[in-house]
């Protein structure tokens, strides 16, 4: 069979690009492993947050005299919370099939491998073979956790972003290996479920890509929770107890003093970041390449080293956030649909760490901006003097932004604090439409609500 275009993978930008290529009136197949919807439906986004919200709703529980209501004691179900979740992934995923149905996409359950330019052998999943070209192929084939060398981890049932979410009963005592992203939703998502919990990280500070202040603070309100962080510290040995649970090992280093030590809990999280879903492509026999990472290598209009083959979202090494990917595909519709000239050049990249308080980002941070030379000016403001934030008792953290001191244009914002993806946003819209601080410390908007804090965030810089 040939096609006009194939895409391998339906992620939250192959999927749009079938569906977009089909309703242009093309030939189109998309061939797809497991799931429709890609990593943020099944095992990413959708399902994370959904099971966060169920955690932050118990830790207001356990808080609701606070503000004055008497809630009896608080106790998870985590059979009912993973239906919850189950419930609406799978909502998320007939959505998105039905989406590539009405769109006349046709829909190829399997494995696909290219075997030469243009033409991919795919398996399916009762183990027929089938070859297929097409003028045009776009790879979205996402990531997986990355499982990490240590010495004895092959022998351990450990659990990772994907199993954790399965499981039946809240873990007595979690062991957090990772002090990133994932590794701290999942932390706090199950100290909140009632788990005792620690997080062993590698690095001197927790989100490594945040400037320091950032990362002390989320450490700090970890702290309050009860979530012991241990820092600077190598894991190098895990090992099954007779008795149930798993051992770690590890060695860490304070003031330039090696101490080895170890923790004993009920069971082991593996959250040390995800590696591209590349290893069986065989994209060499395409005459596509590989970074040293096992990335597709892309340009930035997305093209791979081999003609008329594209790659989008987690897989070409850039930030793996479904708005990227869903970005790229905006670029991939564009140029190859609508003849432009999109590139991924100089696009600001946002994200949200689903932490609770949230931490929104927007931007450069205060290092990178330093580091890039900028002569810049840095506002910030506790979240424990804003007006709403106190009103609903949710003062933890604090926003920062940071300015070029010449064009008064904001190079960047982080906002830890209630709603901070949405404050981030915000700060963001003002990035957009290239606007001084002075708009956002000028601007009037509606009391009380968050957003006000901009003018006193900006007030900071007179």
């Amino acid at each position: 069979m040939h096609y006009q275009l194939v895409v391998i993978g339906s992620g939250q930008g192959g999927a749009p690009l079938a569906g977009a290529f089909a309703r242009a009136g093309r030939k189109v197949t998309l061939i797809e492993r497991a799931h429709v919807g890609g990593t943020c439906i099944n095992v990413g986004c959708t399902p994370t947050k959904t099971m966060i919200a169920s955690a932050r709703v118990a830790h207001l529980a356990r808080r609701a005299l606070t503000y004055g209501v008497r809630v009896s004691d608080v106790t998870v179900d985590l059979g009912r919370v993973v239906e919850r979740k189950r419930i609406i992934v799978e909502s998320f995923r007939n959505g998105s099939s039905r989406a590539l149905e009405r769109a006349g996409v046709e829909v190829i359950y399997g494995a696909a491998r290219f075997v030469a330019p243009h033409k991919v052998e795919v398996t399916r999943t009762n183990g027929e073979r089938r070859e297929i070209s097409a003028e045009l192929v776009v790879i979205d084939t996402g990531s997986r956790p990355f499982v990490p060398s240590i010495a004895g981890l092959d022998g351990v049932p450990f659990l990772d972003s994907t199993s954790i979410m399965e499981l039946s009963s809240v873990p007595e005592y979690l062991i957090v290996l990772g002090g990133g992203t994932i590794g701290l939703e999942f932390a706090q998502m199950f100290r909140r479920f009632g788990s005792r919990v620690t997080v062993v990280h590698r690095g001197a500070q927790l989100l490594p890509r945040e400037d320091a202040d950032i990362a002390s603070e989320v450490a700090k309100i970890f702290a309050l929770e009860g979530i012991a962080v241990i820092l600077n510290a190598q894991t190098t040995r895990v090992s099954a107890q007779r008795a149930g649970g798993v051992r770690l090992d590890y060695v860490s280093s304070i003031d330039g003093t090696s101490n080895v030590a170890s923790l004993t809990g009920s069971h082991l999280l593996v959250a040390t970041g995800r590696v591209p879903n590349t290893q069986e492509l065989n994209l060499p026999a395409a005459g596509g390449a590989l970074d040293d990472r096992g990335f597709i290598k892309v340009n930035e209009r997305l093209e791979t080293t081999a003609s008329g083959i594209f790659a989008l979202g987690d897989v070409t090494g850039e930030p793996q956030f479904t708005h990227v990917s869903y970005d790229d595909f905006r670029v991939l519709r564009t140029n190859l649909l609508e003849g432009g000239h999109a590139t991924t050049a100089g696009r600001v990249i946002p994200y949200t760490v689903y932490i609770d308080p949230q931490l929104g980002r927007i931007g450069l941070t205060e290092r990178d901006a330093r580091g890039a030379g900028h002569d810049i000016l840095v506002a910030s403001l506790p979240m424990a003097n804003i007006a709403r934030a106190i009103e609903v008792d949710e003062t933890a953290g604090f926003m920062k932004a940071i300015v070029d001191a010449k064009s008064q244009r904001i190079l960047g914002a982080a906002v830890l604090g209630a709603e901070g993806g949405e404050l981030a946003s915000l700060i963001q819209i003002a990035m957009l439409g290239n606007l001084p601080y002075t708009a956002l410390r000028d601007g009037m908007f509606a009391h009380p609500t968050l957003a006000e804090s901009m003018n006193n965030l900006f007030r900071k810089l007179q």
